[in-house]
């Protein structure tokens, strides 16, 4: 889910200096660490633990919300770090999937708002699921639907949080190939700038929704603010070559 890609990320891949028998193994071992703080947040839920929490609706809003932030994090620091030298090229692999665990983490943030914490009766739902009842779950939403809508109206966090998971949606839709061809490249290089507008709105969500006991996200922050920094420094340097190149090829042929 990024940028620069008027090459197409398979031209990108070809740079690589990684063995293609190694990015297999290291596929695995990225989808275990992503997939690790669901699997943590499940054993949780097993052993105990979350229900010992005090409240364990407003721990897992905020677990599932802190890695959704760190994932988009990470996401946004493949790109800076690949271009530190060419040995890393290899990290293009790895930037799709990544983002797309941004937007499941995301996708658990908002289904635990939804299931979990606007009043949706689960156990009803399931029980008319097991009843033969397979319309009751609709029921339930829509039992709490004028809830979720005075939330959005009323806060301004839910407001920025629900846009910048449109956004994650948008982008992992569009992630596949083969819409990348169909859209052509500029065109999708351009919609999917707005994963640096997902990472602000993240942010500004988190800040808006803080509450007493709630760690402040100064380190996410400044690490967001450090890798656009990276990104404009870069552009700049890109910027002064060419201009340089030019200046040399002038030069030559006067």
């Amino acid at each position: 889910m990024r940028e620069d890609l008027l090459l197409s990320e398979s031209e990108g891949i070809k740079k690589a200096r990684m063995p293609s028998r190694a990015i297999p193994y290291l596929k695995a071992l990225v989808h275990l660490l992503c997939l690790l703080p669901a699997l943590h947040l499940l054993q949780m839920y097993r052993n105990g633990a979350l229900a010992a929490q005090a409240d364990p609706v407003n721990f897992i809003t905020h677990f599932t919300g802190k890695w959704t932030l760190w994932i988009l994090l990470t996401d946004l620091a493949i790109t800076p770090v690949r271009r530190l030298t060419p040995m890393l090229a290899w990290l293009i692999r790895f930037r799709r999937m990544v983002g797309l665990y941004a937007f499941f983490y995301a996708t658990l943030h908002l289904l635990t708002y939804i299931f979990l914490f606007s009043g949706y009766d689960v156990q009803t739902a399931l029980a008319g699921l097991h009843a033969g009842h397979f319309a009751e779950p609709w029921r339930q939403l829509v039992a709490i639907w004028p809830t979720m809508l005075d939330d959005l109206e009323k806060r301004r966090f839910i407001q920025v949080g629900l846009v910048t998971w449109i956004i994650l949606l948008t982008l992992a839709v569009t992630s596949p190939q083969r819409v990348l061809r169909a859209m052509g490249g500029k065109n999708w290089q351009r919609l999917h700038y707005l994963i640096y507008a997902a990472g602000f709105l993240a942010l500004v969500h988190y800040w808006w929704s803080l509450k007493k006991g709630v760690p402040l996200p100064t380190k996410e922050t400044l690490i967001f603010w450090i890798l656009i920094l990276a990104r404009v420094v870069y552009w700049i340097i890109q910027r002064l070559r060419r201009r340089s190149a030019l200046a040399s090829q002038s030069a030559a042929a006067a």
